[in-house]
């Protein structure tokens, strides 16, 4: 019998990593990259490279990006990843880019996913408060 394909070392779908890392300390950038080489390991998919973003005023078309882009048109590129939606940029940037990515045929893949909001809990509403086990009895007269 042949052991899981988890078992056997294969190369897995080729995948490039962006990070847009303004004011951030090399230990942060590590431990970013490594959580995205353990992201490719545990999904068999191959990290050949990360590119880093560290220009604020970059709009979506910074030299890191446009690197991304020119590798992503190489043959057997499966896609992009990114620690998180916001590494792409502000949102608008964001969208932007994920538009790119898609549109060259590759796919983005988060290691963490946006957050869902619940449309049945109303963060206008009005606030409720448990009180204590203790009833008070107010006078009428009060």
């Amino acid at each position: 019998m042949e052991p899981l394909t988890e078992h056997r070392p294969v190369s897995g779908p080729v995948v490039y990593g962006f990070m847009r890392l303004v004011r951030v300390s090399r230990a942060r950038q590590d431990a970013l990259v490594t959580s995205l080489a353990e992201y490719c390991r545990s999904h068999e998919l191959q990290l050949s490279g990360v590119f880093t973003d560290r220009d604020a005023a970059a709009g979506p078309a910074s030299a890191a990006f446009t690197g991304l882009l020119d590798v992503l048109a190489l043959p057997d590129v499966y896609g992009v990843i990114a620690p998180a939606m916001s590494h792409l940029g502000p949102k608008a940037i964001a969208a932007e880019r994920g538009r790119r990515i898609e549109a060259v045929g590759s796919r983005l893949l988060l290691v963490r996913k946006p957050r869902t909001t619940h449309h049945s809990v109303s963060r206008s509403g009005p606030v409720r408060r448990r009180h204590s086990g203790t009833t008070r009895v107010l006078d009428a007269e009060s």
